[in-house]
Order: structure tokens, then C-alpha cells, then sequence
């Protein structure tokens, strides 16, 4: 039987959301193994001047447990 645990990252990229969500996968992966999948659960955007500036997401992200 496995056993998985859930973490809550935050992530941003000044391209999108989609690549705010690449960017947080690609550096939790660097020190969690065996992700199994993610959890958007939250959009936003940092203004800058009027404008979005970098485009941020809160991930819970799941892995099992070795």
C-alpha cells in the first residue's frame, strides 16, 4: 500500500500561468521524488505599474513516500 504526502508550494514566471506551474513542478522535483500530481490552487498576478508583472501559483503537490 503506498503512502503519499501533500506539500503547498508558491511559483511565478513573468510568461504565464502554465509556466509558473512548470517552474514550480521542475524545482520541487529537484529535491522531492516520485510526484505523482499537482493541485492548482490559486491563480495571481503581481502589477507592476499598471501592469502584470509575473504571474505566481499556489500548488499542492503530491508524492509518495519511499
Amino acid at each position: 500500500m503506498a503512502v503519499a504526502k501533500v506539500i503547498e508550494i508558491t511559483a511565478g514566471s513573468p510568461d504565464g500561468f502554465e509556466q509558473a506551474v512548470q517552474a514550480g513542478i521542475a524545482k520541487a522535483g529537484e529535491s522531492v521524488r516520485n510526484i505523482q500530481a499537482a493541485w492548482v490552487k490559486e491563480h495571481q498576478v503581481k502589477v507592476s505599474n499598471g501592469t502584470v508583472s509575473e504571474y505566481r501559483v499556489t500548488l499542492k503537490v503530491t508524492f509518495v513516500l519511499e
